[in-house]
């Protein structure tokens, strides 16, 4: 893969003037209205976080009977059963991460907004962090599916997805695309705004 070599350029009107004269490499052009497609997922994915923790994931049926569970529930059942390190992965995988990457991305809009110039550095490594932790975001969903497709092997045993783990799958969704959607260098603009402003 070749290095970027940082050139910068306007955009063309015509396909071949779209490569970097220096290097030949596609050039990154800015994203039109980042902040506001941005803030559009972030609070649809917060309103799809109530139901994802509040509706039941997974409902196993037993000899016993049916049981539904959901998430925090599910996390106790791991915990009380002596699996709490499952519990921990289940914990941090479906309700830290998905909260975290919220508020990040909420923390970021706001400081681009308000034209902060102070740590840039460190939000541009946050939204880094944000953006790696995202690929791990979808674990809770492939546990879930795992455990159905398991349990259904065994004759007095099954296990059934609920609605809880949709919402939840939107959530994850909608935090990629936010993620996806913030334009990076937004967080540099603000803070050459800012020091316009004091000039």
């Amino acid at each position: 893969m070749q290095a970027l070599c940082a050139f910068v350029k306007t955009p063309g009107h015509t396909r071949a003037t779209n490569y970097c004269p220096r290097c030949g490499n596609e050039l990154a052009f800015r994203r039109h209205e980042a902040m506001e497609r941005t803030w559009a997922l972030i609070i649809a994915a917060a309103i799809c976080y109530v139901p994802a923790n509040l509706l039941p994931v997974m409902t196993s049926i037993t000899a016993m009977g049916a049981q539904a569970d959901t998430i925090i529930g599910g996390v106790i059942l791991l915990y009380r059963t002596g699996s709490w390190h499952l519990a921990l992965i289940v914990l941090i995988a479906s309700v830290i991460i998905p909260l975290t990457k919220l508020f990040a991305l909420a923390y970021l809009l706001i400081t681009v907004q308000r034209c902060s110039a102070k740590s840039n550095r460190e939000r541009a490594q946050l939204y880094r962090l944000v953006e790696f932790i995202g690929r791990w975001s979808m674990l809770d969903v492939f546990v879930i599916a795992f455990v159905v497709a398991l349990v259904q092997l065994k004759p007095l045993m099954a296990a059934q997805p609920r609605y809880g783990i949709l919402f939840f799958a939107a959530v994850v969704i909608l935090t990629i695309f936010a993620s996806q959607s913030f334009d990076p260098r937004l967080i540099w603009d603000s803070a050459n705004k800012m020091e316009e402003r004091n000039e």
